[in-house]
């Protein structure tokens, strides 16, 4: 298993949060934690980041114990946190530059990805002259970016085929770099949540190309039922206090998915067992 928690546990002040939570990821898999607010969901996303640490359990990467070692895996919050004095093309490469690559070297590798990402001619303008989505994107670019360096991978523009080979066309080896090569895996918190109702859905099927072009092994938090349904290959539902798994929902057909899935009777049938299971523990 790529990514994995295990008998994860973390208490304030004396009370448990969240106890004895597992989740797996698989290489290039879409899993999803739903569950509604307050349940711990951003506890355990802050312990599988490795921002926070548990009382008890352990996090896994690749079979390496990372428990409480952040800069491992790549993480995007609710907000953009895009810096507002600084340029977009500057924002996306900064955890590159924090790591030590020249800003023009950096430029240089980011520039390529901003047409897939729908950012094209946006390099120069500053945060506040884009919208929500756009926001969201380029956040989302950073954060692809920077997973693609953790992982020891670089991310290529789409399209570009290493060899002459069946490889990914966007994933090939990271610069000379030693060490074991894994997909990189990216923690995201409720990203799109903050959007209007059509940007939102627009966001998450053009998130799902770009998750399944590049490679990317995604760990998604939401507390909405049709959007775990419409993006994961699993559903983990948390419910309870503390906050636990309560039920591991496996979600069919595979990806990538038609658009006419969300429509379809196997659609409302996921929707309905989650639904079922979260009034059930009210």
């Amino acid at each position: 298993m790529l990514f994995s928690c295990r008998g994860v546990t973390k208490h304030y002040l004396e009370e448990p949060v969240i106890r004895d939570v597992g989740v797996e990821l698989p290489e290039g898999g879409f899993i999803s934690l739903l569950g509604p607010s307050g349940v711990g969901k951003t506890t355990l996303f802050n312990i599988l980041s490795g921002v926070d640490r548990p009382d008890e359990g352990r996090v896994f990467l690749d079979d390496e114990d990372i428990t409480g070692v952040s800069g491992r895996v790549s993480y995007m919050l609710q907000k953009d946190l895009l810096l507002e004095f600084r340029t977009v093309i500057d924002n996306v490469i900064l955890p590159l530059v924090i790591r030590g690559e020249a800003r023009g070297k950096a430029r240089a590798r980011a520039a390529p990805f901003f047409p897939a990402f729908g950012l094209e001619g946006c390099e120069t303008k500053y945060p506040r002259e884009l919208s929500g989505g756009m926001r969201q994107r380029a956040a989302l670019l950073r954060t692809c970016l920077n997973a693609g360096q953790l992982a020891g991978t670089e991310l290529r523009p789409l399209g570009v085929r290493q060899g002459g080979g069946g490889e990914n066309p966007a994933v090939a080896a990271f610069g000379g770099g030693g060490g074991k090569k894994h997909s990189p895996v990216i923690l995201l918190d409720e990203p799109f949540s903050a959007l209007d109702a059509i940007t939102r859905r627009t966001m998450q099927e053009w998130y799902q190309g770009i998750s399944r072009d590049l490679g990317l092994s995604t760990l998604f938090i939401t507390h909405d039922a049709e959007e775990a349904v419409s993006l994961s290959d699993r559903v983990y539902i948390m419910t309870g206090k503390p906050g636990g798994i309560s039920r591991i929902i496996d979600i069919f057909p595979s990806r990538p998915r038609p658009r006419s899935f969300a429509a379809s009777s196997d659609f409302a049938r996921f929707k309905g067992l989650i639904l079922d299971t979260l009034e059930g523990s009210g």
